[in-house]
């Protein structure tokens, strides 16, 4: 009975000790977890706000059917005639 009363005593202040060692070590996976996140959010901010470089971004284009401009209608001669004459002024 004496010795079931000195390990609880024993025990109490163990447990004390590994709860104190597992709040540490949970702090500092906690911390190193926010610090990582912020520094990884400051590099996103960084580059979708960076200035953006002509010719560096990816656009598809192009005309969905290119030989219609092959051979132009009468309306389409006659506006660039128009354009053409509005120029040469």
């Amino acid at each position: 009975m004496i010795c079931l009363l000195v390990l609880n005593m024993a025990d109490e202040q163990t447990t004390k000790d590994i709860a104190y060692i597992i709040l540490a070590i949970s702090f500092l996976v906690m911390l190193w977890f926010i610090v990582k996140q912020g520094k990884q959010n400051r590099v996103d901010t960084m580059e979708s706000n960076s200035p953006k470089i002509a010719g560096s971004d990816d656009r598809p284009g192009g005309a969905k059917n290119p030989e219609q401009f092959d051979d132009p209608d009468d309306d389409a001669l006659d506006e660039m005639a128009d354009l053409l004459d509005d120029f040469e002024d």
